[in-house]
């Protein structure tokens, strides 16, 4: 029978693993170094209390003893810090090739998106251990199913640990992007700050978020950084992504290429976007949103 091993730390991430697992095998096996040791994922959970002065990028030399002992033919990682440096360790020990940013699969053949987005890139690799790095919301996390069977594995000290001296939890982010429904999404053609305004309002309206392309995170500090949707910032997949002032351009559609539905508001007729969306309505942000927002 064959069987997957995925590497997780949230329970989201750990979800959106087994649906992918589940695709290539028939039995899935969660590896969970640190974290709470999340249910009803998969048919087994490997758990691993790591000590409070280590990290969870030490459980490696568990993960190895893991991985004799279940004798996988898939490794699949969730695209987090401590997650990438384990599979990064165990294929290095085992020689194997990982494929990262994996957004689907057709038999051992993968799809990922390449060159910043504007291309697409098929793999397969060539190991006997396939390994695998799966972009995040690439697959639908509320299909994942699985048991309640946990067991405990040990923490072994490695021969090079890393201390954690101390830890300091971030501030929460001011946007939930992630886990929004709905997504409004402002480009640079908004006349002012004031007029995200109008943006914030739909979004309000419909119970979303609002988010922005590059340009009004890092260019004109509108939004806070984790606002910003695209290539190397936020990738949603909401059920609907409206984008208003939104040229298109290929480094930011990436970023809402997992939205069900695409809604585009632009005073430009001409805007790439009006070729990659499902609605578009050509009009100016000033009456067009307001006359939106009224009319729900």
């Amino acid at each position: 029978m064959s069987k997957a091993l995925i590497i997780a730390q949230s329970e989201n991430g750990a979800r959106e693993l087994s649906v992918a697992a589940r695709s290539l095998a028939q039995e899935v096996v969660l590896f969970v170094a640190g974290a709470n040791a999340f249910t009803n994922v998969a048919d087994k959970v490997c758990h691993v209390d790591v000590p409070g002065n280590r990290i969870a990028d030490d459980a490696y030399v568990s993960l190895k003893n893991v991985f004799d002992s279940e004798a996988p033919q898939y490794i699949l990682a969730e695209d987090c810090l401590a997650s990438l440096s384990l599979i990064g360790r165990l294929a290095a020990q085992t020689g194997a090739a990982v494929i990262t940013g994996v957004r689907s699969f057709d038999g051992d053949t993968t799809e990922s998106l390449y060159f910043g987005g504007v291309g697409v890139r098929y793999a397969k690799s060539l190991s006997d251990v396939k390994m695998y790095v799966i972009a995040q919301d690439a697959f639908d996390a509320s299909l994942a199913t699985g048991s309640d069977l946990v067991e405990e594995v040990a923490f072994i000290e490695p021969d090079c640990a890393v201390e954690k001296l101390s830890s300091e939890a971030l501030p929460p982010a001011s946007v939930d992007l992630g886990s929004a429904t709905i997504v409004v999404g402002c480009g640079r053609g908004f006349a002012s700050k004031d007029q995200l305004q109008l943006a914030r309002d739909l979004a309000a309206k419909l119970g979303g978020e609002v988010g922005c392309t590059r340009p009004l995170a890092e260019g004109a500090d509108w939004f806070p950084r984790e606002a910003y949707i695209g290539v190397s910032g936020q990738v949603v997949a909401p059920h609907a992504y409206i984008a208003v002032g939104v040229s298109g351009q290929m480094q930011h559609m990436v970023g809402c290429s997992g939205a069900d539905l695409v809604i585009a508001i632009n005073k430009d007729k001409n805007a790439p976007i009006f070729s990659q969306c499902d609605y578009g309505f050509v009009g100016d942000i000033a009456t067009a949103l307001p006359a939106l927002t009224a009319a729900l």
